[in-house]
């Protein structure tokens, strides 16, 4: 890790202990945050955020529904607090439950969306590392993350810690509710701990194919992310970190959409193609689909991210591989580690400054002024 040469994929190598740390802390942490009474009261769950924490709720919308039977629904902030129905919210007693993420509870767009729920009868769980902030002081509960201090890029170790807290309430609420033993619950939980060491031994052989290939694709004029259902949330997730790490033109779509819109953009031997399939996933079909149309048919050069067996062999076509988890829920923690290399050599070899430095035209953005000092209209 010392000859990793920026701070972007160095986060991403220090995720396996920071995965095994974050569990040790958050898993007696999601155990308490919630009463046995308030567990079994959920009729329906809401989950919101931004930008990361967005990404984070649209991995985990499906492994809530598969492991509480609760109906689950990602709902954008600015939706949530602006347009989402209020007679969805406080329908039953504290329903729905609202989980809100955002690490620095500073954002304005979350803190108002929870405001507004509270307000009209839903209870709202915050996940966030400052509990004296505007979302820890608007949530009916919070549960604290405490991320360990590390040099600044794009958010990576957040990410997960997001992911991983998610994941733990989903484990908790599932057993709670009788929805599987005890024992199975901690068979999920043990899951997600060995993705620490699954992904310490890829590590290696995973960031020397980014490099290479960012090496590569440094010159390419846009990049188009594809996945669908939790691998969406993966792309899209790449996608951000293509903007933040080097401020090139950047798409995501999802994997049926991908046939419908984005192959019709000119100029395919400029548009670096990635592609997120984990290896059990009912799209997959769908996916071998578009991989072979992008590459073969029309030469895009193209990634495929995946667990397992590859099956993507399309000629000119890469695969990085994923660590393999047991539960499909678990490959969430690891899955989007490539993606942050790419971006992270990326932006090096192009000479980019993250986030472009808040300078000139990013003046307005340093110290999150964009998203933090914004107009709150609680209705």
């Amino acid at each position: 890790m010392n000859q990793i040469s920026n701070a972007m994929c160095r986060q991403v190598w220090s995720l396996p202990e920071l995965l095994r740390q974050q569990y040790e802390y958050l898993e007696p942490e999601c155990r308490k945050v919630l009463t046995t009474p308030e567990i079994f009261s959920i009729q329906r769950i809401v989950l919101t955020g931004c930008g990361d924490s967005h990404a984070a709720a649209m991995a985990t919308r499906r492994v809530f529904e598969e492991l509480t039977g609760i109906p689950t629904e990602v709902v954008p902030a600015i939706e949530l607090s602006r347009y989402y129905d209020e007679r969805q919210l406080g329908f039953a007693p504290n329903n729905p439950l609202v989980i809100a993420v955002s690490n620095s509870g500073g954002i304005a767009r979350v803190g108002e969306a929870i405001q507004r729920a509270v307000a009209h009868g839903a209870f709202a769980l915050g996940v966030t590392g400052k509990p004296d902030s505007l979302l820890g002081r608007s949530a009916s509960r919070i549960l604290p993350l405490s991320i360990p201090s590390f040099e600044s890029a794009p958010g990576t170790r957040s990410y997960l810690v997001s992911l991983m807290a998610l994941l733990l309430l989903a484990i908790r609420f599932g057993e709670v509710r009788g929805r599987y033993t005890m024992d199975q619950a901690m068979d999920y939980r043990y899951d997600l701990l060995a993705q620490a060491q699954a992904l310490e031994e890829m590590l290696p052989a995973m960031d020397k194919q980014m490099k290479e290939l960012a090496s590569v694709w440094k010159d390419m004029e846009a990049f188009d992310f594809i996945g669908a259902g939790p691998d969406y949330a993966a792309a899209w997730f790449g996608q951000a970190k293509i903007y933040e790490a080097c401020g090139k033109y950047a798409m995501c779509v999802n994997t049926e959409e991908w046939l419908h819109l984005n192959f019709f953009m000119k100029n395919v031997d400029k548009i670096g193609t990635v592609l997120v399939c984990e290896g059990g996933s009912p799209a997959r079909s769908r996916a071998l689909e578009v991989a072979h149309h992008a590459g073969e048919d029309m030469g895009r050069p193209l990634l495929v991210v995946s667990s397992g067996e590859n099956h993507f062999t399309e000629p000119g076509s890469r695969t990085v591989m994923t660590p393999v988890s047991r539960y499909s829920q678990s490959g969430i923690l690891t899955q989007f580690a490539p993606l942050c290399l790419l971006a992270g050599y990326l932006g090096e070899f192009l000479g980019e400054e993250d986030g472009r430095g808040c300078k000139g035209p990013w003046q307005f953005a340093e110290g999150g002024r964009g998203i933090k000092q914004s107009e709150m209209i609680v209705k």
